[in-house]
């Protein structure tokens, strides 16, 4: 190996779900992770996050489960929240994996591999692939951003844990709200496919999952019912949670994320992103 090799990775956050998309609808967002592996002759790990610095690392992890991480620093640096349910984990695994695919010019299948590690199919897809996919575990179908659409997200301070959220979930639903959630997802794929804003907004109903976690962010819940009346489209739980993602038009997001930030004061974070066409990206340096 040439030593001083570099490789600069850029991976999106994600939002998995979407409302009626449980575990097969996921959106790339424009709030990233950078990392940066370097050849410097000795293993090291720089980050200023609250993450470890050894081989415990995420990223590294990732990317030993295809080539050892001796001789190379990883710098680390991101936006994307460590917890809330926006994709950082599915970021750190496809960050280590494309560092190392790319160094070492495997042509690896970074999508089973990155499902495998991050145990989320859908984040991971959205995180590689950038735009909103439709993902079965396998295979993943991309389609772009409908132009003018937005999201504004609210981060609550409080964290609630993924396996916490898992266990609040029914392991069968009434059949019922199966096809409700199986309509309302074509709904929202129709809607997004035709930039359709008011069958886009019909679409983001949800019975199989944001009803059983109502109760671990009170809060967040109660922003999913008055999504529409604050002037945005509607409002679906990120991932697991307990961050909340408005959907709006981006006319709308300005005033949308001012009338939050008086809502929100002293429990959350408001932040404006953008919906995310371009996925992870390497490039050597």
């Amino acid at each position: 190996m040439t030593m001083g090799r570099r490789r600069l990775v850029r991976v999106p956050a994600s939002s998995a779900n979407l409302g009626p998309g449980f575990d097969t609808l996921a959106a790339a967002l424009a709030i990233h992770l950078e990392l940066e592996v370097v050849e410097t002759g000795q293993f090291a790990v720089a980050s200023s996050l609250p993450v470890p610095l050894d081989r415990s690392n995420l990223v590294v992890r990732a990317f030993e489960r295809l080539h050892p991480a001796d001789r190379l620093e990883f710098r680390i640096s991101s936006q994307i929240p460590l917890s809330g349910g926006l994709g950082s984990s599915a970021a750190a695994v496809v960050a280590g994996l494309m560092a190392a695919d790319h160094m070492f010019e495997l042509d690896a299948d970074l999508f089973a591999l990155a499902a495998e590690l991050e145990g989320h199919p859908d984040n991971a897809a959205a995180a590689l692939c950038g735009g909103f996919v439709i993902c079965d575990g396998e295979h993943v179908h991309r389609f772009e951003v409908p132009m003018g659409l937005e999201a504004v997200l609210v981060i609550p301070f409080e964290a609630v844990g993924t396996e916490r959220a898992r266990a609040a979930l029914p392991a069968s639903v009434p059949l019922a709200d199966a096809v409700f959630n199986v309509a309302h997802a074509a709904m929202l794929v129709r809607g997004l496919a035709s930039g359709d804003w008011e069958l886009l907004a019909a679409g983001l109903g949800d019975r199989l999952h944001q009803p059983y976690r109502a109760h671990l962010y009170p809060r967040s819940a109660q922003l999913l019912e008055r999504a529409p009346e604050l002037g945005a489209l509607g409002a679906t739980i990120s991932g697991a949670g307990p961050t909340v993602m408005l959907w709006c038009y981006y006319e709308h997001t300005g005033a949308l994320v001012d009338q939050l930030g008086r809502e929100t004061l002293g429990w959350a974070t408001v932040r404006r992103a953008a919906f995310e066409s371009q996925g992870a990206d390497v490039r050597e340096m």
